[in-house]
């Protein structure tokens, strides 16, 4: 049973990512008391956030009471279907729904929130919340550059702070296993790593269209340099293109090398370390050939080896 606000932040790092679901009725309805109750908000209503949200309401412990978005077609479906949670568990009263996330993050009832903005947008309401008291979960890749990233590290660090990220894959059975292996020097003494994980973002130069009147533009760009609305960008109710474009994210090679690099961190035990050196392939316009090399040696290539996503260590 968790008693408190501080027990539950232990057990949802990984409820979050899927490993831990307890239904409702094992402890019957109403169990939890509202003291011991760990209301969530959740900042970004686009396709990420469905999901998660369909987990956390799962956790007894976990209520999420409000949204934010500036998508009024995503606030109404974040409507809707937080009134579907509530029903089905026989939750009385309503979401609450935002539009400016800072008017969310001052809402001294919620105790945490969920990030899932594009990555252009990840740093500054984890940075509020986390000044304003609240821990953070926030979709991968934790950030859009390495300064955003590091403020967001010291900023967790010195207001006391949970800031956790979606690395989903240290939750599968097959990639520990996989690290397990290399840790324990199954294959040898590792000397280099092949990645194969997709494109690097690329400069968006879509065309010019109208802005509906559903979406605030303006906003949704933020911190991102100026440019015209396109459909592809924002509305795809999954995978939209925004993450293909370095004005708003990293290509797949960021998306989901968020999760390829971090398993190669993982298996070689760098968890509190990294990369020391970086050479960028020579080709401008090249899609491969990025090279990190680590303290100890070991090379870590971003390569196509005919696998898909994929991760290959080669040991002595």
């Amino acid at each position: 049973m968790i008693n408190n606000r501080r027990q539950f932040l232990k057990k949802t790092s990984s409820a979050f990512l899927g490993i831990t679901i307890i239904p409702r009725d094992v402890m019957g309805k109403g169990f939890t008391a509202p003291s011991d109750r760990f209301n969530i908000g959740v900042i970004g209503l686009g396709a990420q956030s469905g999901g998660l949200i369909e987990r956390m309401s799962k956790i007894p412990e976990a209520r999420i009471i409000a949204g934010c978005d500036i998508h009024q077609k995503r606030l109404n479906r974040f409507r809707e279907l937080i009134a579907k949670e509530f029903k089905k568990y026989e939750i009385k009263g309503t979401a609450l729904v935002y539009e400016d996330f800072d008017k969310l993050i001052e809402n001294s009832n919620i105790d945490g929130v969920v990030v899932s903005t594009p990555d252009h947008w990840h740093a500054i309401p984890s940075i509020n919340a986390m000044k304003a008291g609240k821990h953070v979960y926030c979709e991968k890749p934790l950030s859009h550059t390495i300064n955003e990233g590091r403020i967001m590290e010291k900023t967790a660090r010195k207001y006391n702070r949970i800031l956790q990220t979606g690395s989903m894959q240290r939750s599968r059975t097959y990639f520990r296993r996989a690290c397990e292996l290399v840790r324990n020097d199954y294959l040898g003494k590792i000397e280099k790593v092949w990645v194969e994980v997709g494109n690097p973002s690329a400069a968006c130069n879509l065309p010019f269209q109208e802005t509906p009147d559903y979406l605030d533009w303006d906003r949704w760009l933020g911190p991102a340099p100026a440019r015209s609305y396109h459909d592809l960008i924002v509305e795809k109710d999954w995978f939209p293109n925004w993450r293909w474009y370095r004005e708003f994210g990293g290509g797949i090679l960021s998306d989901w090398g968020a999760h390829m690099f971090d398993i190669v961190q993982w298996a070689l035990g760098m968890d509190n370390s990294g990369p020391v050196k970086y050479e960028a392939p020579i080709e401008p316009t090249a899609s491969r050939g990025l090279k990190m090399y680590y303290d100890n040696g070991i090379e870590v290539e971003h390569k196509n080896f005919g696998r898909g996503f994929a991760i290959r260590f080669f040991g002595t």
